[in-house]
C-alpha cells in the first residue's frame, strides 16, 4: 500500500502501536495488552461483528524502531487463523517526485480444514488490504489537518 503525503513517521507511529491496533484497524473494537510492550507481550483483541470471530490473542514477535518492522503472531482466539503470523514494514519513498511512504505486509497461515489455499489467502488479503486502506486514510487525514499534537491522541 502506498501512502501519499503523510509523514513516514506519522505512518510508523500508527503501525508500531502494538497496544492500540484499533487506531487504524477497523475490525478491532478493543485491545488489552498484558505486560510491558516488549517482545513476547500478549494482547487480547476484541473483533467487531461481521467477521467470523470475536476474540484474538496475539504475541509481539518483533518491534524494530530503527528498521521500522513490526511482527505479530496469533496464538489463540475463536477464529480459524491457525499459525498466523505477519510482518509489517514501513519505508520512506519518493513517489512521483514527492515524499511518501510504502507499507508492506506479508503473512503466513495454515489453511483451515474445509477451505482451500486460495480461499484462505483471499480472506487474509482482504483483511490486510482493508487495514492498509484505513491506515492510508487515517494517515492522510492527520497530514491534512497538520496537527501539532502527538499522533497517539488521534
Amino acid at each position: 500500500m502506498v501512502v501519499g503525503s503523510p509523514s513516514f513517521y506519522q505512518v510508523w507511529s500508527l503501525v508500531r502501536r502494538f497496544d492500540q491496533p484499533q487506531k487504524y484497524k477497523p475490525f478491532i473494537s478493543r485491545c488489552i495488552v498484558q505486560g510491558d510492550l516488549e517482545i513476547g507481550s500478549l494482547r487480547e483483541v476484541d473483533v467487531k461483528s461481521g467477521l467470523p470471530a470475536t476474540t484474538s490473542t496475539e504475541r509481539l514477535e518483533l518491534l524494530d524502531d530503527e528498521e521500522h518492522i513490526l511482527s505479530v503472531r496469533i496464538v489463540g482466539g475463536d477464529h480459524r487463523l491457525r499459525n498466523y503470523s505477519s510482518v509489517i514494514s514501513v519505508h520512506p519513498e519518493v513517489i512521483d517526485g514527492r515524499p511518501g511512504t510504502v507499507v508492506l505486509e506479508s503473512f503466513v497461515v495454515d489453511v483451515p480444514e474445509g477451505n482451500t489455499k486460495d480461499e484462505t489467502c483471499y480472506f487474509v488479503e482482504a483483511l490486510i488490504n482493508c487495514n492498509l486502506k484505513s491506515l492510508a486514510d487515517i494517515s492522510e487525514r492527520v497530514a491534512v489537518q497538520d496537527r501539532t499534537e502527538p499522533i497517539d491522541q488521534v
